[in-house]
């Protein structure tokens, strides 16, 4: 017998439904449930690569600033020595 959700199937059965189509309904609500569950693991799985990559751009921008900050400094002795 397939995989299905025996609470939902014992509610329809007092709910009324027949045998049979409650237990397609519960089949169905099962593959749905595990459809769910696999989809939640790879999103966990992106949102721990999104962080990663967060912290590479900062990092990244952060040598990126501190450069052009030492060009700006440099820069600016040369010009004043002109002077």
């Amino acid at each position: 017998m397939p995989l299905m959700l025996s609470e939902l199937y014992d509610a329809l059965l007092d709910a009324g439904a027949s045998e049979e189509k409650a237990r397609k309904a519960a089949e169905a609500a099962a593959v749905v449930d595990t459809r769910f569950a696999a989809l939640e693991g790879r999103m966990t799985a992106l949102e721990g690569r999104m962080t990663t990559l967060t912290w590479g751009i900062g990092v990244g921008f952060s040598l990126v600033m501190a450069l052009l900050l030492l060009e700006a400094n440099w820069l600016w002795q040369i010009l004043q020595r002109l002077h």
